[in-house]
């Protein structure tokens, strides 16, 4: 047993070892800049920071600037550079008076990328005028928002529709189109041109707003999820959809300090920003939700900002209710909203290129993000104002997909009528609160690590059944315990399960995933899927350690454990759960597992048969 842990422990070590190459070679690094943020110490004197940008500016022939208006309280300067001006002024004296140097990294709208279209545009350009929907609000296509649909709007909307909270948009600006005219807004900022109007010359920006609060109830149009709450512009991105971290953490900042209660940033990218977690961290301790997309790169790992601490990230599923193909997964995704896709893109009205108003179907995690900003305002309103309190609030409100082992979902996909019944209530009812246990896993029961759901209880079982075999089979067969039979029985019952469920940043789930997994698991670990591969759940495995093992001195005990362990898993998995590929969830499955467990039995039996000295 003594070997077993030690090559544990190494194995965990040499994961550590890799998480930290990836760590500093991995999206933390990888942002593209063309300049360089300077912070100076708000404990030196203004006389000091000059000398020090006349000093940059005669060394490096180039005239540090503020950012915006805002940047100069700050003490944050902007240069342009590449990574060799930005090495050589970590290492020079001005680094002194700075709180640090860093890539001034660029962030860019989601959608982005050829997984994620701009989609048709609805409706045709004619004069049609169809009629408005008969169930809900009287908007023209509310029928055609599937996604508002998905997520209970209208069961949350008999509590509240978001009145008295402020949601900034930090994008591209939003352009006040038709469908938005009836809308409140709160002044916000163009940080981009520095001036106050924030008006959108892209389109992305106002297809965000118009999800979290398009007009609503005017005959015209689509809905909005929060339709009565105010909206904040704050432009950071240009015309091209791309802007800089400097932008977006002074607009962060601004949020914060106007009065916003929610924040949506349906942007992202790579690059790790100590200007921007800064701001995070100051809105948050202000009481500000934050809400980001999770990216677009299908990757596991939510993208920067989702990924910071306090940041609820969203990934995107479609109308039928799975994964989006561009969704990105894993580390940092919080609850999953609707995103579109091929089949059914998110409605809204926006501005085409000429600026001029347009209904258009997006996808893209940038529109499942602001369903959950919207979602926000609404328990807002209701009464929730920390931002621990919302997330949790989401979370346990959340529809849960049970088979979840990448974590597409997060805590599940976003349910607004719950989340509002929830906030407002401040309780669960006894009903409600069994159906979360229940869809949680928790009767089961089940064990949360951070957002992977694995069976703790079955589990354990598997692990104590495989040692109670063993000793079952010593009445017969006296044999010594080992550590080559002891980790015999922990690979074939349980495996390390515990490390089944984490999500790291940078690091390839399915080390953890293997690790984590017991023989019969391999065959859909690396899919992160519940059923069990035929193959690796049969006796077939078994057969093969057997004969190749049973003639060495002790790891013939290794096989003789493997197998114990598997039949004690197979038949822990015929009770708890019985799904098997091709076979279904079933008696089927239930037989299968049940039969093989059996023959795994016998066949350490017959292997022992001439057993005549202890291991």
């Amino acid at each position: 047993m003594r070997r077993f842990i030690l090559l544990c422990l190494f194995v965990i070590g040499l994961v550590t070892v890799v998480f930290h190459f990836l760590n500093v070679h991995g999206l933390a690094t990888k942002g593209e800049f063309e300049t360089i943020l300077l912070d100076f110490r708000e404990d030196i004197p203004a006389l000091v920071i000059n000398q020090d940008l006349q000093a940059i500016t005669q060394q490096y022939h180039i005239v540090p600037r503020l950012d915006n208006q805002f940047s100069a309280a700050d003490h944050v300067y902007i240069i342009t550079g590449d990574r060799q001006r930005l090495q050589d002024l970590r290492k020079s004296p001005f680094a002194e008076a700075t709180e640090f140097i860093e890539p001034n990294y660029i962030y860019r709208k989601v959608p982005e990328g050829k997984t994620t279209g701009l989609g048709e545009q609805f409706p045709p350009q004619n004069n049609q005028n169809p009629k408005p929907s008969l169930i809900g609000p009287n908007d023209q296509y509310y029928s055609k928002q599937w996604n508002l649909h998905k997520i209970g709007i209208e069961g949350a909307w008999t509590r509240t529709k978001g009145s008295g909270i402020t949601v900034a948009v930090i994008d591209t600006g939003i352009t006040q189109v038709p469908d938005l005219a009836e809308t409140k807004f709160v002044k916000g900022y163009d940080f981009v041109n520095d001036r106050e109007t924030a008006k959108d010359d892209n389109g992305h920006g106002t297809h965000v707003a118009g999800t979290i609060a398009q007009t609503t109830n005017n005959q015209y149009g689509v809905a909005g999820v929060a339709y009565e709450a105010s909206l904040m512009p704050l432009k950071v991105l240009n015309a091209d959809g791309s802007g800089t971290v400097a932008d977006i953490a002074e607009a962060i900042k601004f949020a914060a300090d106007k009065g916003a209660d929610v924040i949506n940033m349906s942007l992202g990218g790579a690059g790790e920003s100590k200007l921007m977690q800064d701001a995070i961290e100051y809105a948050y301790r202000k009481g500000v939700v934050i809400i980001a997309a999770a990216g677009n790169e299908s990757t596991d790992g939510a993208s920067y900002p989702a990924r910071y601490p306090h940041v609820i990230g969203v990934s995107a599923f479609g109308p039928d209710g799975e994964k989006a193909s561009y969704s990105n997964f894993g580390a940092g995704v919080d609850i999953s909203a609707p995103g579109g896709s091929e089949t059914g893109t998110i409605l809204q009205e926006t501005i085409d290129e000429n600026g001029q108003g347009v209904f258009l179907g997006l996808q893209g995690t940038s529109m499942a993000s602001p369903h959950v900003a919207g979602v926000a305002a609404l328990i807002k309103a209701s009464g929730i104002t920390e931002p621990d309190q919302m997330l949790k609030v989401l979370q346990q409100s959340a529809r849960v997909i049970q088979d979840d082992g990448l974590n597409y979902y997060g805590a599940g996909h976003l349910n607004a009528e719950a989340a509002v019944k929830l906030a407002s209530e401040g309780q669960i009812s006894f009903p409600d609160f069994f159906r979360w246990l229940r869809d949680n896993g928790y009767i089961n029961p089940g064990f949360w690590i951070d957002g992977g759901v694995i069976a703790l209880l079955p589990k354990i079982l598997m692990l104590v059944a495989s040692y109670l075999l063993a000793w079952f089979l010593r009445v017969y067969f006296p044999f010594a315990w080992s550590w080559s039979l002891s980790s015999g029985l922990i690979l074939g019952s349980s495996g390390l399960f515990f490390l089944k469920g984490f999500y790291i940043f940078d690091l390839p789930q399915w080390p953890f995933r293997v690790l984590g997994s017991s023989l019969p698991e391999l065959g859909n670990s690396l899919q992160g899927t519940g059923a069990l591969n035929p193959l690796f759940a049969s006796v077939l495995i078994p057969v093969v350690l057997i004969v190749l093992l049973l003639g060495h001195p002790n790891w013939k005990w290794f096989a003789v454990g493997s197998t114990l362990g598997i039949a004690a898993c197979l038949t822990i998995s015929a009770i708890y759960h019985p799904a098997v590929w091709g076979l279904g969830d079933g008696n089927i499955a239930r037989i299968f597992l049940i039969v093989n467990a059996l023959l795994c039995y016998g066949l350490v039996r017959l292997a022992l048969k001439d057993e005549k000295q202890t291991a």
